[in-house]
């Protein structure tokens, strides 16, 4: 069973673009409820959504082509 060295770096580069925005997309959330009499709060609160929608799906792709890489049943 070969492991495919560039899917494996291709999801490791994914699990690094995951990991900043695991811990700035919940900040920004934050700062934007302790911000509410901001006029900003909504446009604030919308890009810690997207940032933590980011996260998640940098973290499947990433885990989903790691998987691929060690499992996958070429000769």
């Amino acid at each position: 069973m070969a492991i495919d060295k560039t899917l494996l770096d291709k999801g490791i580069k994914y699990l690094l673009y995951a990991l900043p925005l695991m811990f700035l997309g919940p900040s920004i959330i934050y700062n934007a409820f302790i911000n509410k009499q901001n006029v900003w709060h909504w446009l604030v609160l919308a890009v810690g959504i997207v940032l933590c929608g980011l996260a998640v799906y940098f973290m499947f792709k990433g885990v989903k082509a790691i998987t691929d890489a060690l499992f996958a049943d070429k000769p």
